[in-house]
């Protein structure tokens, strides 16, 4: 997964959240798996990939998790709020996420082996 030690103890979560009409979800789901988590999973300590379909449309949440501000950096550039859309995003995307969320953890339990 992580070209760092995975050993690391995740201390930051960078959030992202996007959302796509119910009818194009499944094939967005796909994409956005080839192009947005398989290179956060060569760099991050950990990914998540989180979808919830609704009546018309589909959210989907991405966090990956990383040891550092610093190393987050090192994948996402100097400012680790900027949003780095995918070349397809404008096609499925309902509104282009303007930021991500970058949150420090405070606690976890059983995730991370705490």
């Amino acid at each position: 997964m992580a070209t760092e030690s995975t050993s690391s103890k995740p201390a930051i979560a960078r959030i992202w959240r996007g959302r796509t009409v119910r009818a194009k979800a499944d094939e967005y789901a796909q994409y956005l798996y080839e192009h947005g988590i398989r290179p956060l999973e060569e760099k991050a300590l950990a990914v998540l990939q989180l979808r919830e379909d609704r009546a018309w449309d589909t959210e989907f949440v991405t966090i990956s998790y990383w040891e550092s501000i610093e190393a987050m950096s090192r994948f996402a550039g100097p400012d680790p709020k900027r949003i780095h859309h995918l070349e397809r995003d404008k096609e499925y995307l309902l509104e282009l996420p303007e930021s991500v969320q970058v949150l420090e953890i405070t606690s976890s339990k059983g995730m991370f082996g705490a």
